[in-house]
């Protein structure tokens, strides 16, 4: 066989295999969806003050692992008469939830120590960036309200298009082989939590079959290629990879696709962290298209609902001018992942610990100490 057929055959097959990884991510989603997206739904009545929607934020997400889902719904929420200020906190905890499902992925590779390691971090940048975010602007919101007001503002421009809707051609791609996978998984049980947890074991597996050999492929067949491709074109620069994210997140309406898709990546050292982060901030800023889309097609209270979404997408850009002003700032979500990720390539507790922990045990047990 010619070098040239070997090559067409190898990306051939990282295409499929990437095909099924978005396969495996959207069973994930499914999964806990049919069990917590009505659970979801009414934790959000919980949201009695500001700290109690900044939990209920991040645990609602973590459980339907979309932050689109998240704000949308809150868009919805608001629309039927939940006040703005109550909705800016849930909205800022979903922009922590959503990172939860590329930490998950990360675990894909946590048999190989270095590959982990690199994967682990660039899944754990997004985590801290949303953190600190957040440690930043919340007492601002707290105390000001500035975000509200902001965003009162923004949604004041705004007239007409209250039709317009997207709809994700991944998803669309993707979509039917996920109902099938599910729905034969659902022909074996009538039980909607085992159903589920079945779910979600068929999509781990079909998770580390596809990043064991896509990464395999990626790195033996086609790295020095990719290397370059990738350098030259999507991460060449810290804006080229911003506007990348931006625009791949509003394309696919998910940040937790965008920033999953480059883990594998990050594990068979295609990408650096450093070329990452970018990509995953505008991942954030792309990520808010979904809910000022749901927004527009709001007719109830349509000012409500075009503010509580533009919050969102203020409160990403807010964050990324907060925490990237200074230099020594801007790298803390860097140093963190790197440190944070060494810790769990020696001990592989610490990652699971850290996404029971951080995701589901601390808002939990902090939405009930704060209602």
């Amino acid at each position: 066989m010619s070098e040239r057929a070997k090559r067409l055959l190898g990306i051939l097959a990282v295409l499929g295999l990437l095909y099924l990884f978005l396969v495996s991510i959207g069973m994930v989603g499914a999964a806990f969806k049919l069990a917590g997206k009505g659970l979801a739904k009414e934790i959000f009545g919980f949201a009695s003050n500001p700290l109690t929607g900044l939990f209920i934020g991040i645990f609602a997400t973590s459980l339907v692992q979309s932050s689109s889902t998240t704000t949308s719904i809150v868009v919805g929420l608001v629309a039927g008469g939940m006040p703005v200020n109550t909705a800016i906190p849930i909205i800022m905890g979903a922009n922590i939830g959503t990172s939860v499902t590329n930490t998950l992925v990360s675990l894909g590779h946590i048999s190989r120590t270095n590959e982990f390691e690199r994967a682990f971090a660039a899944s754990t940048v997004h985590d801290f960036f949303n953190l600190l975010s957040v440690i930043v602007l919340f007492p601002l919101q707290y105390f000001t309200g500035f975000l509200g007001h902001l965003a009162h503002g923004l949604a004041g421009v705004v007239t007409g298009g209250s039709d317009l809707q997207f709809h994700s051609p991944l998803k669309a791609v993707v979509k039917p082989a996920v109902h099938l996978l599910v729905n034969l998984v659902g022909g074996l049980t009538g039980v909607k939590l085992l159903h589920a947890g079945l779910v979600v074991l068929l999509a781990g597996i079909l998770l580390f079959i596809s990043l064991k050999y896509m990464t395999a492929i990626l790195r033996g067949l086609v790295m020095e290629r990719a290397s370059g491709f990738f350098e030259r074109t999507i991460f060449r620069n810290t804006l080229t990879a911003f506007v990348v994210g931006i625009l791949l997140t509003i394309g696919v309406q998910s940040s937790s696709i965008t920033t999953s898709v480059i883990v594998p990546l990050a594990g068979a050292g295609l990408l650096t962290l450093e070329q990452i982060y970018p990509y995953t901030l505008g991942a954030n800023v792309g990520t808010t298209v979904t809910a000022i889309l749901a927004s527009l097609a709001v007719p109830e209270h349509f000012t409500a609902a075009v503010t509580t979404a533009f919050s969102h997408l203020l409160f990403n850009v807010c964050g990324i001018i907060a925490i990237n002003i200074l230099p020594p700032v801007r790298r803390l979500p860097l140093r963190l992942a790197r440190t944070l990720a060494g810790q769990a390539a020696q001990r592989k507790w610490v990652p699971v610990l850290y996404i029971l922990v951080v995701f589901f045990l601390i808002p939990l047990s902090l939405i009930f100490a704060t209602r």
